[in-house]
Order: structure tokens, then sequence, then C-alpha cells
């Protein structure tokens, strides 16, 4: 054992063995010491800023970078082997089943989610990075039910997603601290598997998500620095594409390309955090009160101009511009109703491509074809880089333009209670990803549906029908749906779903939302992987 690091689960002993290695594990602390000190003041810094704009401060581009966005000489990295052509990428949980249908997709590439897609049991973290080991050195294949599961020859090309920097990996202690769950995902991952993806021609490459501050980003550059040290490896081998998925982070992405710039591979619109993002950091704001969340859409004066700075940015810099995720799934045995969400499908992917977008992201591997054929009509080269949109001009009131068209409805309101209870329960059962009404719902879509609860009741916003949103009804919604969730969500239990209706009524009666329901609900799941807590969670 490692001096100081303590593992406080042994739920798969097996697969424990395989990946927390004692070498593995002396690299993450390595990287915890080093590295934990500037995370946590980092976190602090977040709170000091959103207390800034509780008190009325105004969003805008840092004035002490100014310097760094005027400058048109620099570039990030050249894009890295197989990340040259991004046109589709996929993205889902990392369960073997789900890793071999999402790298055998016909998507470039293959975004495997430790993050919000997944369930961070203790189970689903180490068994996640045992598949994409295993994976990596083409050794996945299984069967199943009579059923092979079987690599192709040529599978899309994989970029790993750790988690935020504001989860602690809670079942490994170092020096009788958690260790960063960002830091733990990766350090695994990398740590197994990075020479092996060079010796087969590609490298260790990430996606990085909920980062509010280019110092954030920083801290990133630097853990690659120590890691690729480490290891004895080339410097500027690992790539990363930032989520843009947080408000602060919008007027910051020069800044954030700046300080990753050699490790660059682009940025992504990380759209539905986004929105998250929006409501939640200027909750203290009562003219940013949104209708339903399905009118939140991508051409909303807020949305759209976020989207064009971030392609202006990424071109500028000569790196990929991402674009988001259509939450539609195929509908099967209506194929009326499966029409029109794949129309959907298709003019999100028409509204990305013409807009200057290299690649957008898909759920399911049955949509591929419809964002490929689109990709494929409207950008005949690897990306689109050569699209400056040298017309954009986006001010800090762009990013902050309230003006949502639409109404608050009891649909709405239901849907929002449906999804949240939905998911928050799935979750604390070890399932990250679930199918609500034909779209695939994570983390992020449960979110904004329940910080718009919240900040529907908080400001007492009434709905098209003249009646208000209060706290009675919403607990009214709250007791009736949830009858309906487990016949919704298959395998739902009652003790989760009990938790999540106690959770979200408590988030409706709060002054201000916690900061994410990851976190809140974090240590049901490290009870259930049997570490003993030295607090009681509130609500049981």
């Amino acid at each position: 054992m490692v001096y100081g690091v303590k593992v406080l689960s042994d739920v798969v002993p097996q697969a424990q063995a395989e990946i927390l290695t004692e070498d593995a594990l002396t690299f993450l602390a390595a990287l915890h010491r080093t590295f934990e000190a500037t995370r946590q003041n980092l976190l602090v810094a977040r709170d000091v800023a959103q207390r800034r704009y509780d008190s009325g401060a105004v969003f805008d581009f840092p004035p002490e970078t100014a310097h760094i966005r005027a400058d048109p000489t620099w570039h990030c990295a050249p894009p890295a082997p197989g990340l040259e052509d991004r046109r589709v990428e996929i993205t889902g949980p990392t369960d073997r089943k789900m890793v071999i249908n999402a790298l055998n997709s016909g998507a470039k590439t293959f975004m495997a989610d430790f993050e919000d897609s997944n369930s961070p049991t203790f189970a689903n973290m180490i068994a996640g990075q045992v598949n994409l080991r295993d994976a990596i050195r083409r050794q996945i294949d299984f069967e199943v039910g009579g059923k092979a599961y079987k690599l192709v020859a040529k599978p899309a090309v994989l970029i790993v997603r750790p988690r935020g920097w504001h989860l602690d990996e809670t079942r490994v202690v170092i020096d009788n601290s958690p260790v960063s769950a960002s830091i733990f995902d990766f350090a695994f991952y990398f740590f197994h598997n990075a020479r092996e993806l060079v010796k087969r021609g590609y490298g260790p490459y990430f996606y990085l998500p909920k980062m509010e501050h280019y110092l954030e980003a920083r801290l990133w550059n630097d853990i690659f620095l120590f890691a690729q040290s480490y290891i004895e490896l080339p410097h500027n081998t690992i790539r990363a594409t930032v989520l843009i998925e947080t408000l602060p982070a919008a007027f910051q992405m020069d800044e954030i390309l700046f300080e990753l710039r050699n490790h660059s591979s682009g940025l992504n619109c990380g759209r539905w955090d986004y929105i998250f993002s929006a409501i939640k950091k200027r909750r203290a704001d009562r003219g940013t009160v949104f209708p339903d969340r399905k009118d939140v859409t991508m051409t909303v004066p807020f949305m759209d101009a976020y989207v064009r700075l971030l392609i202006q940015t990424c071109h500028r810099r000569k790196v990929a511009a991402m674009g988001g995720m259509s939450a539609q799934i195929p509908i099967k045995n209506d194929l009326k109703a499966n029409e029109i969400a794949m129309e959907k499908v298709r003019a999100d992917k028409l509204r990305e491509v013409t807009a200057g977008h290299d690649g957008t992201w898909i759920a399911h591997p049955l949509i591929h074809d419809i964002a490929r054929k689109v990709f494929d009509e409207y950008m005949p080269g690897p990306n689109q880089y050569h699209v400056r949109r040298e017309d954009v001009r986006v001010v800090a009131a762009d990013l902050t333009n309230a003006d949502v068209p639409g109404k608050i409805t009891e649909e709405g309101v239901r849907s929002n209670v449906s999804v949240a209870l939905a998911y928050s329960a799935a979750w604390l059962g070890g399932n990250g990803c679930i199918p609500v009404n034909h779209l695939m719902e994570d983390a992020a879509t449960a979110e904004i549906a329940r910080v718009q609860l919240w900040q529907w009741v908080k400001y007492a916003a009434r709905m098209n029908n003249g009646q208000p949103v209060t706290v009675p009804f919403v607990d009214q919604i709250i007791e009736e749906l949830a009858a309906t969730i487990k016949s919704a969500v298959p395998g739902v239990k009652d003790e989760h779903l009990k938790i999540t209706i106690k959770y979200l009524k408590s988030q409706i009666r709060q002054q201000w939302p916690s900061d994410f329901l990851t976190s809140d609900l974090m240590p049901f799941l490290s009870m259930a992987d049997g570490v003993e807590l030295r607090w009681q969670p509130s609500l049981l």
C-alpha cells in the first residue's frame, strides 16, 4: 500500500487490483500532493465570484487578459492524429457493451464519459477504467445471451471526459482528504494507457468539463505537463477539448485556449450545462426568469451569441469548434413521431454546420447517419477552420441577453419535475443516462429542470394560465408524478425515489439552489460503496 493513500471501498476487488496498482496509486498521490491546494483555492474563488454576481456584479470579459484576446499571432497546437476530422462524435458512459457499440458506431470519435452520463458508483468508475484499457488493446470483445460484441477493424478515436473540478472521489483518501474526482479519472486512464495509445498511433485525448475560469484551465495544463514528465512522454502529446458550459467561461474562451494552447484541440458548445449555468450564476436576478425548458433553444439571443463567439474564437486560433448534443433518440413503433424527431436532429445539425462548426455530438448510434450526411454535404473538408466568422461582433450584453420567447406552463413544470425525479433516482441506482419521453437525459438536463423549478418558485413566476408557481403547487406535482417514475424508468428503487422526492422538495425551498445535484447526492453512493461518513446526510 502507498503511504498516506487509503482505498475505502472494495466493491470490485479484481478490477480494483488491476487498476489501483501500487505504481498507479503512487502517481495519483503525486498529483494530489502537487495540485490539490490549487484546486481548493480555485473552488473558493468560484464562491467569491458568485457572491459578487449575487451583489450585482456585471459579467464581462476580464480586463487583465485583454492583450491575449487582442493578439492575433498566437495559435493552438495542430490537430493530433485522429483528431483532424471530428464531424460526428458519439458520447456515452463506459459500460462495456456501450463502449463497443459507440466505438463501432461509425462516428469519428467516441467521448467515453465518466461525468454527466455516468453514475459514479465505485464499481462504475473502476469497471469503466478496465473497459477503456481493454478497448485500447482490442481485448474488449465478449459474448452475452448468445450475442457477440466485437470491435470493428477501425473503431472511433477515443476521447475521455473526467469528472469536474468540483467533485471529490470519496472512496479514495490521500493524507486524510478525498482526492479530486477529476484527477482520479485522469490519473488512472493516463497512467495505464498513455504509452499504449501513442504506440498505436494516437494519444491520450480528453474532454474537460465545467470550468469557470482560465486559471482552472491552467491547472489542467500544469497537470498535463507533470504527468507527461512523470512517465517520460514528450510534452504536448496530450490533447484536450474544453466544454464551454458555464456562463463565466463564455467570457474567457480565448484565455482558456491560451492556457492549454500546446495541448488544446478546441472548444465544445456544452449547451445543456450552459443553460443550467446561465440560470444558476444569475440566480439573484429576477429579470432572468426563463420560460419552459423546451423554449430555451439554440436560436434564442444569448445562446446564438455564445455559439457564434465560440466558432470565431476557435477558428481564429486554428482549433475545432465542436457543436452540441441533440437529445432526440429513435422512437420505435411510431414512424410519424420518429420522423418528426429525426427532422429535429437534421435541422439542428444543419444549423451547426452552416454556422461553421467542425463537428457535432450524438447520443445514439442510430442517429449517426443523419448527422453524418448533413456534415458530409456541407463540410467537404476535414474541418472548417477556414471559416473565420469575421462578421461576428459579440459584446458582453449579448451573452447575458435574457430575452427568451416563450411561456411557463403547467406542462413545463411537470416535465421538469418528471426529469429531475427520474434522473436523480436512476443516478442513485447506478444509471447516469436514461431515456425520458424519447429524449436522452443526463445530469445536465436534470440540473436545468431542478434550477428552473427553484427559480420559478423563488420569483413567484406565473404560468400562462395566470397561476403562480408555488411550493405547495410543486409539492403536489412531485407527489403525483413520483407514483409514475418506477413504471417510466425500470429498475428505480423505492429507497432512491424517496430520497429524490425529499431532495427536490428541499431544493425549491432554499434561498439559493445547490451548485450541483451530483455533489448533493454523492454521499448516498459513498455509503452504498461501504464508506463510513463522518456526518449523516440531511435527507435521511
